[in-house]
């Protein structure tokens, strides 16, 4: 078992989920679906069309923080499914791991939007795509990890991703 922690983050749509699935079952790791810990009120928000802030996202990734907290005090691997559109929300992330890890899918918005459209019962409607977006701040040099392209198929980004385990 691997027994790193991975955040795979992008907006909503690029397929954080089935990647992070994929990853934590390759890893033999727990996933960790980083929209059930959305507090109440965060969903009603994003399902009447309104985009979160950043005092919404506070509970949702002190939540998540812990989940990464716990695993690495075990030395668990950990795959967690968040959006982590911001560099703050990373930094917070990464003080339950220094070591944590983040995968971003990327991917062009028309594509994005089409997977959005063809979800089930998903309380994220595409009219939020903008808003996430405009609030997305890519990897920077000096974070771990890397960004893939959405349009490789998900076996190939899991691939690339343990690649740099």
């Amino acid at each position: 078992m691997q027994s790193i922690r991975w955040v795979v983050m992008g907006v909503s749509g690029c397929g954080k989920s089935t990647v992070g699935q994929a990853l934590a079952a390759a890893n033999g790791a727990a996933f960790v679906e980083g929209d059930q810990f959305h507090p109440p009120a965060n969903v009603a928000k994003m399902s009447a069309g309104m985009p979160l802030n950043d005092d919404d996202r506070a509970e949702w990734l002190l939540a998540l923080q812990a989940q990464i907290s716990a695993a690495a005090a075990r030395g668990d691997g950990l795959v967690v499914s968040c959006s982590a559109l911001k560099r703050r929300y990373r930094d917070l992330l990464r003080q339950g791991d220094p070591a944590l890890r983040f995968a971003h899918l990327n991917g062009p918005k028309d594509l994005i939007e089409a997977r959005m459209r063809a979800r089930v019962a998903h309380y994220m409607p595409t009219s939020l795509l903008d808003s996430q977006f405009r609030d997305l701040e890519p990897l920077q040099a000096d974070e771990a990890g890397l960004t893939l392209d959405i349009e490789i198929p998900p076996d190939d980004l899991v691939a690339r991703i343990r690649a740099q385990q």
